[in-house]
């Protein structure tokens, strides 16, 4: 630990600078989509139970959103299971959904639940499947070439969207002090099981909770502009611009139509943070600077200071 870390006059100006964001955040929603590198490095898996830890215990009620893209690949190989992919969407086949049940819903699910209860919370795993919490339907897939004269709809298997999200089981969890951890498995009214986009699902449960905020680890510092700089706060208007002219572009455009959407339907912000960043939550939350992109309805506001 360095001297700097060890003075403890750093760490009452920490404090104080996080007491008016505890003040305002206290009670209120955060639904955080948990990825990428943040899931794959022991510190910063380590870093990410705590910060939800401590959320809670400030009175904050964190709901957790998780993805697995990469485990489901390791699976699938070992396994010698082709995986296919239209446009950037995993073909899910009925062999395929087996495995990302078992690794969504089993192996990664219950090693996060695992890992925030170590640090001293009460996590509790979850799919979209119980108690109904996330209500899919299959998604169709459009593909349409200039010389075709209508789309052509690819059939990529169990791989939904979300149609409705039930929040009675969450809400009853998060009044008894558990941290939900949610994998993102949706189920028909056949009782079909779906894979869905953890973004989007996130996104859906942030809007039907009316959360504070949604807040998206990414592997990126944040949204960038022309010039590779962070953009730190911007308007639904702001980045409905930056759409149109080309600014957001490419593998970003979804995640950040997702945060858009969940603004545009309620949710007070969304963030997009780096989550290669230890405590990367909880400087984006408790922070001025913060370490990533904030998305609101309307221009960003400084929080006073008490």
């Amino acid at each position: 630990m360095s001297e700097q870390a060890r003075d403890p006059r750093l760490v009452v100006e920490i404090l104080s600078e996080a007491l008016p964001y505890i003040q305002r955040f206290s009670g209120k929603t955060v639904v955080v989509k948990y990825g990428g590198n943040a899931m794959t490095e022991d510190a910063l898996i380590d870093s990410f139970a705590r910060d939800m830890v401590l959320m809670k215990e400030v009175g904050i009620n964190p709901v957790v959103v998780h993805g697995g893209g990469p485990q489901i690949g390791e699976l699938l190989e070992r396994l010698q299971i082709e995986s296919r992919f239209v446009g950037g969407m995993r073909v899910t086949d009925s062999e395929t959904m087996d495995v990302v049940e078992m690794v969504l819903g089993g192996l990664v699910n219950k090693e996060i639940v695992n890992q925030i209860n170590q640090c001293g919370g009460k996590a509790i795993g979850l799919t979209g499947k119980d108690g109904r919490q996330i209500q899919a339907r299959k998604l169709q897939v459009k593909h349409q070439t200039p010389e075709m004269t209508a789309p052509e709809i690819i059939d990529i298997g169990h791989v939904g969207e979300v149609e409705h999200v039930s929040t009675d089981l969450i809400e009853m969890l998060a009044a008894r002090d558990f941290i939900p951890v949610i994998a993102p498995i949706g189920v028909d009214a056949e009782g079909h099981s779906y894979n869905i986009n953890a973004d989007l699902v996130a996104g859906k449960v942030a809007e039907a909770l009316s959360a504070e905020k949604l807040m998206l680890l990414t592997n990126v510092a944040g949204l960038m502009n022309r010039d590779g700089e962070v953009m730190t706060g911007l308007s639904t208007a702001q980045v409905d611009e930056l759409i149109d002219d080309g600014t957001i572009h490419g593998g970003m455009l979804p995640k950040i139509r997702c945060a858009l959407d969940a603004v545009k339907e309620g949710v007070v912000s969304a963030h997009i943070v780096d989550g290669r960043v230890p405590h990367a939550t909880l400087l984006e939350i408790f922070t001025n600077a913060g370490v990533g992109t904030l998305i609101t309805n309307t221009e960003p506001e400084a929080v006073p200071q008490g």
